[in-house]
């Protein structure tokens, strides 16, 4: 693969968000556990999250919550 400039340009694996291993090309489409490598990685996720590890901290007004679904593919940031 190369670029307008012919030069050969790289596309980076996904990796998983738990041990950052590199994922195939293909595991999207072929791993039950992606975007995780494993089920072990995928079960950490979840009692991270139920620890409240993660938190989801932009709270949903009903006005962006009706903007967002009048528009589902348009990011709403609002700082």
């Amino acid at each position: 693969m190369s670029d307008a400039g012919g030069r050969a340009t790289m596309i980076r694996l996904p990796t998983c968000p738990i041990c950052e291993k590199e994922l195939p090309a293909s595991a999207a489409a072929d791993s039950p556990v992606f975007p995780f490598c494993s089920k072990r990685c995928k079960q950490i996720d979840l009692l991270r999250w139920c620890e409240g590890k993660y938190a989801v901290v932009d709270p949903l007004t009903i006005e962006r919550l009706a903007e967002e679904l009048a528009d589902p593919d348009s990011e709403h940031e609002e700082l």
